[in-house]
């Protein structure tokens, strides 16, 4: 029996590793998203920033850099572009040891700086690379979201920047400069990152479906992609992956676009305008009422509906009458105030102004 068990057990051992085998195999091909499959691995590859880029090409090569303060909207390239610098200074081996990355996700009160990044501030680090190319004497600190920072963390931090200058060098990356105190500021140099043009959108977008095999229609799917992302090149290729994996063995269309970012179809919102031009308050209370019980966001029909107004034909006066009830419905529906009542309530305000003469 013993030897009978024996056998078992030693023929089902190359059993356990032909699986284990296979599971290493499956292990090696990841699936990675594609904004990070696609993040730019060096500062060549950054997009449309040509003044970062020209400046941090001219650091790299001297092998200086000053600390840096980037901000702009999101997904126009601040963290990716400082990611690629530093890989490009310090390779792949050192890139570890020489770049702390602090996001705000990350606890990062008066205490963490006091601490942590005192602490990595204060270590000296040589200037030469394990491949025996030079690499600059010192580190770098990206602090991520840093407009999320308290100010009693940002006061804390100048006496470091200045203090550590000659070992670290700081780079603070936010949506809005205005959240960063003003000693900061001046010890920065400051770059402003700009939404990306929609021609420079559509070429990486085009690049990514050739290297992926996706089928696309570039007048209406592309179009559509640019024109919904807002210069956000990171939401623009989530909302592709999105699209490529809905329909897989189908063409991307404005249609897939627009059910996938959640955006009101056009002709929707054209519809309820007519209704507000030539219809009656009944017609308008049935339009809305439609449109909320088909989900749609109220936030997203009111910027829509900003941008179609704006361009309608009609007086300044009309126009300003209702922008300004579209501000009161905004700070509505930011404190939580019920959709239906505060869309009908525009609605009702489009239709008094539509109706009486310019």
């Amino acid at each position: 029996m013993q030897a009978f068990l024996k056998g078992s057990t030693q023929s089902v051992k190359p059993q356990r590793d032909k699986a284990a085998a296979g599971s290493g195999g499956e292990k090696r091909q990841k699936a990675v998203p594609w904004v990070e499959k696609y993040r730019p691995k060096c500062v060549d590859e950054v997009a449309f920033q040509e003044e970062v880029v020209a400046v941090l090409k001219k650091s790299l090569e001297g092998a200086d850099l000053p600390n840096l303060l980037f901000y702009g909207p999101p997904g126009t390239g601040k963290t990716s572009t400082i990611l690629a610098a530093a890989r490009e200074l310090y390779g792949p081996e050192l890139y570890r040891q020489r770049v702390l990355e602090l996001n705000a996700s990350d606890e990062r009160g008066i205490q963490v700086v006091r601490e942590k990044v005192k602490n990595f501030a204060q270590l000296t680090v040589a200037g030469t690379r394990p491949d025996g190319k030079a690499c600059p004497p010192f580190k770098i600190i990206i602090l991520d979201e840093a407009d999320s920072m308290t100010s009693a963390a940002q006061a804390a931090l100048r006496r470091t920047m200045e203090k550590e200058s000659r070992t670290t060098r700081f780079c603070l990356i936010c949506n809005y400069v205005s959240r960063i105190i003003e000693p900061l500021t001046s010890r920065c140099s400051k770059f402003r990152f700009k939404p990306l043009a929609n021609d420079i959108q559509q070429e990486r977008l085009i690049e990514i479906c050739e290297k992926e095999i996706v089928l696309y229609i570039l007048l209406q799917g592309i179009e559509a992609l640019v024109k919904v992302s807002e210069g956000d090149l990171r939401k623009a290729i989530t909302l592709l992956q999105s699209a490529a994996r809905l329909s897989t063995e189908k063409e991307i269309t404005e249609s897939v676009i627009i059910e996938i970012a959640g955006v009101v179809p056009p002709k929707v919102i054209e519809n309820l305008l007519q209704t507000c031009y030539k219809g009656t308050f009944e017609k308008l209370e049935v339009a809305v009422k439609t449109m909320i019980d088909e989900g749609y966001a109220g936030t997203q029909i009111l910027n829509q509906l900003h941008d179609i107004i704006i361009e309608e034909s009609l007086s300044d006066k009309q126009k300003s009458v209702i922008t300004e009830k579209m501000a009161v419905v905004d700070k509505c529906l930011v404190d939580g105030a019920d959709e239906y009542l505060q869309l009908l309530g525009l609605s009702s305000v489009i239709m008094q102004q539509a109706t009486q003469n310019s």
